[in-house]
């Protein structure tokens, strides 16, 4: 009887609650393709990843039909490109384009990789790359870029953390015409992880095996059903709930991203299980808060009541499998998801409370619509206070802000898909450039030093 109960779970948590494999992300080691000669280079990235990613969305497909449960996306990440220490911009963007057409080849949605580690300083090689970002993301549909400007151990470089903002409002202004989507490709993170299948900040961390497997499950719809119907309980009931609902969750990510691993006879790396909305109804992060006894994202208590949840996610994934890695938690990305949308336009959910949130989520400050005329330092300062939410707090945190070319506070912005629809937000106006400007580098926290 228990065993009939769990099938019927699971057919609803398919077919009521948009329960899905978010991503089968391939990770690729490229280190072996990176020479002196441009040409070349680029040429042996886009061999090798059409070679390695040749069956991955074929094998995805059939086991996705043969199971039941569909895997919405397939990505690859790679080596962090910056690594490959070319000196001109050209370059660069011959790198950004062969990824891009590797991409398209092999029928994968998104590649992620195009990527600087600068947590504790730069190379010229850096900072020729971070200037070409702009131009990578406006010539490539694919692609997506991150950058890695802080950690616990190193503290923030904040000569990067200057240059973020310039990057962000460039990309904005290069695709004007398509609603500024360039900048929804790139993050900025602190203590970024080498694991995340996740875009648009995955990266085959240098510390990564030749070719791994790792798998983003969701289901924010399924943890939401769980607690309705639990008016009056504890708080500590919830938690169990979500616990054991994730739990089964995350069974189900591990069955199929073993599944496809083992027909592409390539190991499986991580599976993470985060929480991460899209814009269909009932499929929102912040429909759990509400239903958790909140009016709207946003109100007070809103803090708590995400922390718990993130909390209770990662408990349930441990249990589930030894492979639980990533970010895992909750993604509060407001364009992805219905019911913060509905807040940010009622009033409620305000930047300053995401910021407050960001503290307790998986990530932080994600797909957020800004006005086109917010000034660089305001962009860099924003991106400043997540990295020392994360360095702090020893956690991942990020910032993926579109400051939308010729929108103001109050308009909307849709870019359809699952990057979804947002209000424009409204940002503090106050100047931040005298702090920004100072670059150098944050140290890191007293409570780094645990060697």
């Amino acid at each position: 009887m228990a065993i009939y109960k769990d099938v019927i779970e699971t057919i609803e948590m398919l077919s009521k609650e948009n329960l899905d494999i978010r991503t089968t992300t391939m990770g690729i080691s490229l280190l072996d393709c990176f020479g002196d000669n441009a040409d070349r280079t680029a040429q042996r990235i886009y061999d090798k990843i059409t070679r390695l990613a040749a069956d991955l969305v074929p094998t995805a497909e059939t086991v996705s039909s043969e199971y039941g449960i569909e895997i919405v996306n397939k990505r690859i990440s790679v080596t962090p490109i910056a690594l490959a220490a070319a000196t001109q911009a050209e370059d660069w963007i011959k790198y950004a384009k062969a990824l891009d057409s590797a991409a398209r080849e092999v029928g994968v949605d998104i590649i992620g990789g195009f990527s600087a580690l600068v947590h504790k300083g730069m190379t010229k090689a850096d900072e020729s790359f971070i200037e070409s970002v702009p131009y990578a993301l406006s010539e490539t549909e694919r692609m997506c870029s991150s950058i890695n400007l802080g950690s616990t151990k190193s503290g923030i470089n904040f000569d990067a953390v200057k240059m973020m903002g310039p990057l962000i409002k460039k990309t904005a202004y290069l695709t004007r015409d398509n609603n500024s989507f360039g900048c929804a490709k790139f993050v900025a993170f602190a203590n970024a992880v080498e694991d995340n299948p996740f875009m648009a900040g995955a990266f085959h961390g240098v510390g990564e095996a030749e070719n791994v497997i790792n798998v983003g499950v969701s289901g924010p719809g399924v943890v939401k059903t769980a607690l309705e119907g639990m008016e009056g309980a504890a708080a500590d009931e919830l938690a169990e709930k979500i616990k054991l609902t994730a739990f089964k969750i995350t069974r189900a990510g591990q069955l199929i991203g073993g599944e496809v691993s083992k027909r592409l006879g390539i190991p499986f790396g991580i599976l993470d299980l985060s929480l991460a909305p899209t814009p269909a109804i009932g499929d929102s992060v912040a429909e759990i808060l509400e239903v958790m006894g909140l009016e709207r994202c946003g109100a007070h208590g809103s803090t708590a009541a995400l922390a718990m949840l993130t909390d209770a996610v990662k408990k349930g994934g441990i249990m589930a499998s030894s492979s639980v890695g990533g970010l895992s938690g909750a993604f509060i990305p407001v364009s992805e998801d219905n019911r913060m949308i509905a807040a940010v336009e009622d009033g409620c959910l305000t930047f300053d409370k995401l910021e407050a949130m960001t503290s307790v989520c998986s990530v932080g400050l994600d797909m957020i619509a800004i006005p086109g005329d917010t000034p660089e330092d305001t962009i860099s300062a924003m991106i400043a206070d997540e990295a020392a939410i994360g360095v702090i707090n020893n956690k991942t945190t990020a910032v993926r802000v579109v400051p939308v070319y010729g929108m103001k506070a109050g308009d909307k912005v849709d870019w359809g898909g699952l990057f979804g629809a947002a209000p424009v937000m409204e940002v503090n106006a106050f100047n931040s450039s005298g702090f920004v400007q100072r670059g150098g580098r944050i140290p890191a926290p007293l409570h780094s030093f645990k060697n």
